[in-house]
């Protein structure tokens, strides 16, 4: 089908481009638009009917998004601005420069752009930002009849119909229910005998993070927003979350590797934007690794007096750096899905030290008869080389799992304190600790 396209394309054939397009998903469509060069693309777009076009434009890139609004008419901006979800217009707007928002604004009508401005003021990554207003509200004095009727009314243009928000005469949220359990009901029920009172709710100023563990917890696939009064402005639903947690994972994964985090993909980001992502952290990473190379000048007389023990530094400092990041990483993980909390701290070192001692014990034995028999060491030299790794593994995923914890307890994000940060630290005592068991056991 692709394929197809792109040869109808080349040959300019719109009418049949349009019927082909047609028969695709507005998401396929939208990854053919972001193949074609920008003059085809604003053409393309622009034979789409009016109702998935609207659609195709919430998929595409937000380079593409400045670029169509930039190269259509304002009374097509107004369309697409005026059929978009509220919560995909200020997406979209949020990532716009400041001339792309105030012309936007300007085509928009007046109840629309208040709305607009006011998720613009929460701060970013807050529910409120991230929520939508199209949603389904019910009084509980309505019966169940009514009740579906208003969702016929009013549904036609929601979000997700799927849960419905009872709210009383002050927009005050009082529970909810869904659209299965209204259709099951007797039609002459009330509202007030079905609704669940236990309702799972945030706050406008609740952190996006705070809501993807929300949805996870409880299974959840839409979410009320409230305000301080506990009134009802808004929705979050699962597909917001899904993108939340890509974001979130993205943005770990880039400070787990000491990379400034970044939303713009890989392929579009300029190699200079690149490079001042990396850099500070290269540099940071850069001189405190100059304590290492302290540390051997420290010890420069032992090595002197023993020279083979320099052979074995890069064996005990990348045994050092792995055993650290392989716990950092799984307690970042568990800190991050909430399956560890900073009061754990205790349970988690002890397990660490459980898991330290059999790993460092394996990886000292089979090292010590490596060093004896295949690079015929001095028995002496090699338990000193062993017993050096035997604390090191030890030292590393102490300081792996209680680095993450400790961050989240001073409300800093614990990827931070991942692989290149911990190896730095863990080389620099892992020369410490080698260097200290030679000089004591060898009486140099």
């Amino acid at each position: 089908m692709e394929k197809k396209l792109m040869e109808l394309i080349s040959e300019n054939k719109i009418h049949k481009i349009r019927s082909e397009l047609l028969k695709m998903n507005i998401v396929d469509i939208a990854q053919i638009l972001e193949e074609v060069d920008k003059h085809q693309l604003v053409r393309l777009f622009r034979i789409l009917p009016k109702d998935v076009a609207v659609g195709v434009f919430a998929y595409i890139p937000v380079e593409l998004q400045q670029h169509l609004v930039e190269s259509i008419t304002d009374k097509e901006i107004k369309g697409i601005i005026d059929d978009l979800f509220i919560d995909d217009a200020v997406d979209f707007l949020e990532e716009m420069p400041a001339n792309i928002v105030k012309k936007v604004l300007k085509n928009t009508d007046e109840d629309l752009r208040e709305v607009i401005n006011q998720f613009l003021k929460y701060p970013e990554h807050s529910a409120g930002s991230i929520m939508t207003i199209e949603f389904v509200d019910l009084k509980k004095e309505m019966t169940v009849k009514e009740a579906i009727e208003h969702i016929k009314i009013t549904g036609v243009d929601k979000e997700t119909i799927e849960t419905c928000y009872v709210i009383d005469n002050n927009r005050k949220l009082e529970g909810v229910i869904s659209l299965r359990k209204l259709i099951l009901s007797d039609e002459t029920k009330k509202i007030s005998e079905l609704i669940d009172n236990d309702i799972i709710s945030i706050k406008t100023t609740d952190d996006q993070e705070v809501i993807a563990h929300l949805f996870k917890k409880y299974d959840l696939t839409a979410m009320p927003v409230v305000d301080n009064e506990n009134r009802l402005v808004g929705i979050i639903t699962i597909d917001d979350v899904v993108d939340i947690i890509e974001q979130e994972n993205t943005e770990d994964i880039h400070k787990m590797a000491a990379i400034q985090p970044t939303e713009e993909e890989y392929l579009k980001t300029s190699i200079f934007k690149l490079a001042r992502h990396r850099v500070p952290w290269l540099l940071i990473l850069m001189f405190s690794a100059t304590f290492t190379g302290n540390i051997i000048k420290r010890f420069e007389n032992v090595l002197q007096s023993v020279v083979i023990l320099a052979a074995f530094i890069p064996m005990l400092m990348d045994t050092a750096g792995n055993a650290g990041a392989q716990s950092s990483a799984l307690v970042i993980r568990g800190l991050a899905l909430g399956e560890i909390r900073p009061k754990d701290f205790l349970k988690v070192l002890w397990k660490e030290i459980r898991v330290s001692l059999i790993a460092g014990l394996t990886l000292a034995t089979a090292n010590y008869f490596r060093l004896l028999l295949f690079e015929r060491v001095n028995p002496l030299i090699a338990f000193v080389v062993c017993l050096a790794l035997f604390l090191t593994v030890i030292f590393a995923k102490v300081i792996g799992c209680l680095l993450p914890i400790a961050a989240k307890g001073i409300r800093l994000d614990p990827a931070i304190m991942a692989s290149p940060l911990i190896t730095t630290i863990v080389d620099a005592f892992a020369l410490v600790i080698y260097f200290a068991m030679a000089t004591w056991l060898m009486g140099l």
